[in-house]
């Protein structure tokens, strides 16, 4: 119906009021600002631990191959030596696999002339049944 009206302050309260928002109001700003302030530091700080720690961990994983590159390098020429050594191993190996696969075709030659001379040749009686269709 109508409208509901705030009872109306007196000059006291009104003046409080004021004077209470008047002194309230740059604290909350001030308690705000440093709040904000300490979280962007602790997030800061957070960070730059964790990119230390991935630092460390970058650091040690380079470091880590960088050791096996030089234990590769250190056994180069004893791989190479080995090597050298290993082509008179060729010849053999090429010898012993050369004369195995000699012995599988040999060995398939065999098979195939054995199966064929067991196959039954065709009888030479005539065929029972007419060959040519009836048209």
């Amino acid at each position: 119906m109508g409208r509901k009206s705030e009872p109306k302050l007196t000059s006291r309260e009104r003046l409080n009021r004021g004077l209470h928002y008047t002194a309230v109001g740059p604290v909350d700003i001030t308690r705000g600002v440093v709040g904000i302030t300490a979280h962007s530091a602790e997030s800061a700080a957070a960070t730059i631990k964790r990119r230390a720690r991935e630092a460390r961990d970058v650091r040690d994983d380079v470091a880590a191959e960088v050791e096996a590159v030089k234990q590769v390098v250190a056994e180069l020429p004893q791989l190479l030596e080995d090597a050298r050594k290993a082509k008179h191993r060729r010849r053999r190996r090429l010898f012993v696999f050369g004369s195995l696969g000699l012995v599988t075709v040999g060995g398939a030659i065999a098979f195939v002339i054995v199966r064929r001379s067991s196959t039954p040749e065709p009888s030479a009686l005539p065929p029972s049944v007419e060959v040519a269709p009836k048209i």
